[in-house]
């Protein structure tokens, strides 16, 4: 009798364990789509997929992480088309779900007789896709792998700006074809790029010439692609189409009898060789993954635990509420994060790996599905934060190793820009750079004036955004203080880029007059700028509060970190930072942008830095009242105020403690997109799926529920307290803390280790 009461309460636990992830909130669809607009996204480890059925057909859109051709533009792999025959999904009975808590999709159908399920997953653990196929009775199958890269293609001028030439793009330039052909029965697709890319013309454009040997490439030689293979089957030759705008043609395999199973498996892979046969070669290796029997048992294993790190959940009893739906929607775009959780590249804001064809966007975009705007492997650094700090709270930080690696493997072209051009030390990184660390091609500006500094972007824009790497400098910070990690192999990016400002600001000083520092010691950081937008600013508020931040959470490392010498240092470069700015706005004390500024020239708040993500303002800290007046009564702040794309005044409103206003901003960001997935935002200031807004709106809730000071923990802290809510977050000290509040009363609190509930204030209003 014990032992059946002992596994009743174990399915009682599993049951209740199951509730606090998000089974009810997988997508589910009982029509098939219209087009790619209507996709369904899936994938794991590297590879993003966008499922939908059309006209009886399964179509997928599949992309690997770094498959970036010679103009840096991100590729897709390709598509695939599945058909079956007799065809269970030309009846009335259709359906597709998204299982989000295993990590998979599968489409049902059943016609005449025959039912059969399309299960489409990827292998976390191996960049692997599969389609497996169950009827009940037995039925053949074709598979097409489908490519619009069969041959050269002269590119519009507008594709440029899919790829690093945005506006300066040659006349007539061309993405050269793949080498797509059948290998006995498999298809096998590859593009190999050229030893001279766009990496060749920025380095001569930027006059880095005599230290190239020395910077790091990531595009010379790459070759990517993979191969379509299937158990049973067999080629059956090559077809031409168009799909929306852009002809293709399809290299088709069909099964080579009728069988009540077929399982198909696309396998990628991405590597830089000195020949397309070793990438051959190096492909064949990694196929024995491709028939691994474990692997789906793996990859289930993988995303139940992913979800038990973490989640919010808000008014569970009725799915009818913009809080079931912000908390459905945030889950949802979480999912979408975690598909490139072992990427070698990062998450691209712009529609990470589930983009599909541009004209469903933008009507005026008839190009390749391989378009997005704001390039492939350039990267943004204001837009790319908000992807990034979301995962800190949900505790994801293999997701986030991405965009670190990003970050360190580029430390060395960085730090030669600053030895080429000024010949001083630290790390020079710009706002918009490729991933090789340089400044974008065409936002290093074409038309310069003769003896321009070979340093400055000549850019409206960006010129003299410097303080960007900061933000993720501070993210390897949290890293160690999250989770305690050994974080000794990012000391030395962290100091090169705190590096910088002390030397470069004190060589702009000398060569404007005889002092390096101001009358009192400080440095002088000038030209500077306060994000895009207060331009040509003299000591920009939002470099301050991150020269401050950075370098206090650098000297309080534990001391294994810092020698004697070099804390002295960092502490007397603390002392030569200014201090932060103030104004007035009805009379009323308010943070300023700058200490002057010649123009506005966009329409970020970077006065409110210091709130977020700097947190030297918020809830239960000194000065909060300026803080919160500067959110009030700022003009600035309060024309450029939305909860559109990369737009923050919600998360500054969480931090702030502003219940009302954060609620609002941050249910607007994560309402239903208005696409059939509800998660398929956009495209605000970028494209779809608009991952600025899905990070912005994770962080404003992640805020409004959970708030931390070094060792405090802060609940509810900006959280209407009329609105059921269930979440586990992660805050310093490898602590976790999972509460419930329903009616206004908090009905439940685990906080991991105990001892620190001694350090949590509850905050319900």
């Amino acid at each position: 009798m014990k032992y059946k009461l002992f596994f009743l309460l174990a399915i009682v636990f599993a049951l209740q364990l199951q509730a606090q992830t998000n089974s009810n909130y997988n997508i589910v669809w009982n029509t098939q789509s219209k087009n790619a607009s209507e996709s369904m996204p899936c994938g794991g480890g590297d590879i993003g997929m966008n499922v939908w059925a059309e006209n009886g057909e399964v179509l997928i859109y599949v992309a690997k992480s770094g498959s970036l051709n010679e103009d840096n533009a991100m590729m897709k792999a390709g598509r695939i088309r599945l058909k079956l025959l007799p065809n269970p999904f030309d009846g009335k009975t259709f359906k597709q779900e998204l299982h989000l808590q295993e990590g998979y999709i599968t489409i049902d159908g059943e016609n005449n007789g025959v039912k059969a399920t399309v299960k489409i997953w990827a292998d976390v653990f191996s960049a692997v896709a599969h389609i497996d196929i169950t009827a009940s009775k037995k039925i053949n199958a074709t598979a097409a792998y489908e490519s619009w890269r069969y041959q050269d293609r002269i590119i519009k001028s507008r594709e440029n700006f899919g790829n690093s030439y945005k506006w300066t793009g040659p006349k007539n330039h061309i993405y050269k074809k793949d080498v797509i052909d059948f290998n006995g029965n498999e298809v096998w697709f590859c593009h190999y790029n050229t030893a001279e890319t766009i990496f060749d013309v920025t380095v001569a454009q930027q006059g880095m010439d005599a230290v190239k040997d020395q910077l790091y490439n990531p595009l010379k030689k790459l070759a990517y692609g993979g191969l379509l293979q299937g158990n049973n089957f067999v080629a059956a030759g090559v077809y031409e189409g168009i799909y929306v705008n852009t002809d293709f043609k399809g290299w088709q395999l069909k099964s080579k009898y009728a069988a009540s199973k077929h399982a198909l498996s696309l396998t990628l892979h991405n590597r830089q060789v000195d020949y397309l046969g070793e990438w051959h070669q190096s492909l064949k290796s990694v196929l024995g993954a491709a028939n691994n029997k474990n692997a789906f048992e793996k990859t289930i294993a993988w995303w139940k635990q992913f979800w038990q790190r973490s989640f919010i959940q808000i008014d569970n009893a009725n799915a009818n509420t913009k809080g079931w739906e912000a908390g459905r929607n945030f889950q949802l775009f979480r999912y979408m994060l975690a598909i490139n959780a072992k990427g070698e590249w990062p998450t691209k804001f712009n529609g990470g790996l589930l983009t599909v064809d541009p004209v469903f966007t933008d009507t005026s975009n008839k190009l390749t599905p391989d378009y997005r705007n704001w390039g492939g492997g350039l990267h943004t650094a204001q837009n790319q934060r908000l992807v990034y700090f979301p995962m800190i709270k949900n505790g994801d930080w293999d997701l986030l190793q991405p965009q670190l690696n990003f970050y360190l493997r580029i430390l060395k072209n960085a730090e030669l820009r600053s030895k080429v051009y000024w010949n001083h030390g630290g790390a020079c990184f710009t706002e918009q750079m490729e991933n090789y660390g340089l400044p974008n091609f065409a936002e290093y500006g074409q038309n310069r004036p003769a003896g321009f500094d070979k340093g400055l972007e000549y850019n409206a824009w960006l010129e003299y955004e410097w303080d960007t790497v900061l933000e993720f400098c501070l993210m390897m910070l949290e890293e160690e203080k999250y989770t305690g990690k050994d974080i000794s192999d990012k000391i030395p990016f962290i100091e090169s880029c705190l590096r910088f400002f002390d030397d470069h600001y004190q060589y702009m000083a000398k060569q404007r007059g005889a002092k390096a520092l101001d009358g009192n010691g400080k440095l002088v950081l000038y030209p500077g700028s306060g994000a895009e937008t207060f331009k040509m600013a003299n000591n920009a508020t939002s470099t301050i509060a991150a020269l401050q931040t950075i370098t206090k959470r650098l000297l309080a490392l534990p001391s294994k970190y810092l020698n004697e010498e070099k804390i002295k240092y960092w502490q007397i470069f603390l002392s030569r930072i200014p201090a932060l700015n103030y104004s007035s706005f009805n009379g009323k004390p308010t943070i300023s942008p700058a200490k002057t500024w010649e123009r506005i020239n966009n329409t970020e708040s970077p006065q409110l830095y210091p709130v977020f993500p700097w947190g030297i303002y918020g809830v239960g800290k000194q000065g909060l009242d300026t803080a919160v007046n500067t959110f009030l009564y700022d003009t600035n702040v309060i024309k450029f105020k939305s909860h559109i794309g990369w737009k923050q005044d919600n998360i500054f409103a969480a931090r702030l403690g502003l219940t009302d206003e954060a609620w609002k901003l941050t249910s607007l960001k994560l309402q239903n997109s208005g696409r059939r997935f509800p998660a398929f935002w956009g495209p605000g200031f970028d494209w779809v799926p608009d991952h600025n807004l899905g990070g912005s709106g994770m962080i404003g809730l992640q805020e409004m529920l959970l708030q931390t000071d070094d060792k405090k923990i802060l609940l509810f802290p900006a959280w209407p307290k009329n609105m059921d809510v269930h979440f586990k977050l992660h805050a310093p000290y490898n602590t976790t803390v999972e509460a419930e509040l329903k009616n206004g009363k908090m009905i439940m609190l685990k906080v991991l280790p105990e001892e620190r509930k001694a350090d949590i204030t509850i905050m319900l209003q």
